[in-house]
């Protein structure tokens, strides 16, 4: 018999106690009492209750990917990125929220979209889920019709890297933005099948605490 192919799967625990230690302007801190096994044992964690984000790598007919550079402030660092946002808006489809993060980060709309992939940044510590589009025939957005941006997003400055291009910074460690380099890398190996075996757009985001199954 063939073994089932690998694949995370949900694991409910009874949840003992919850307690808000850290109430901040994006996100807060919970501390956590879990029952982990029935033989009593129990475990306290605090972590990042965070709203998920979505993430897109925009790739032109030349096999370029859309790249963001703008700074971060907990690494000092200005940093090649995908554009990204928070999921921040109640009730919008993670598609949509996509659909905005390119509009508003790099003033740019997409005709065809697909899941690349989605990750948990940091599961140890946040419950961050992130989805990752691929954005397909990309076109500019008027003059008129471009976001304002404001703070570090007004420093943001784009560029079209060719993939391989991007993908050798990402092993050479001159990318470090977690998002781009797995973006980067999915889209390198969904590159093999001429990108025919991504999710639609509209699959369920099951990683994301409050949008499984929908």
């Amino acid at each position: 018999m063939e073994p089932q192919p690998i694949s995370d799967e949900l694991s409910p625990r009874e949840l003992i106690g919850r307690e808000t230690v850290y109430e901040g302007r994006i996100w807060n801190v919970v501390h956590d009492t879990v029952q982990l096994s029935d033989d009593g044992s129990r475990i306290e964690r605090d972590y990042i209750v965070h709203p998920g984000a979505v993430s897109i790598l925009a790739l032109d007919e030349r096999e370029r990917v859309l790249l963001v550079n703008q700074y971060r402030h907990p690494v000092g660092m200005r940093l090649w990125e995908l554009p990204a946002g928070l999921l921040d808006v109640a009730g919008e489809p993670p598609l949509e929220g996509a659909k905005r993060e390119l509009w508003e980060e790099a003033d740019r709309t997409a005709e065809s979209w697909a899941v690349l992939t989605d990750v948990f940044l940091s599961p140890g510590s946040s419950s961050e889920a992130l989805r990752i589009f691929l954005a397909r025939d990309v076109n500019l957005a008027p003059e008129g019709q471009r976001h304002e941006r404001t703070d570090e997003e007004a420093e943001i400055i784009t560029r079209w890297v060719p993939l391989d291009e991007a993908v050798a910074a990402v092993l050479d460690g001159r990318i470090h933005n977690p998002s781009a380099v797995v973006g980067l890398l999915a889209a390198f190996a969904a590159r093999a099948s001429n990108y025919s075996t991504l999710r639609p757009a509209d699959s369920a985001f099951d990683a994301h605490p409050g949008l499984r199954g929908a």
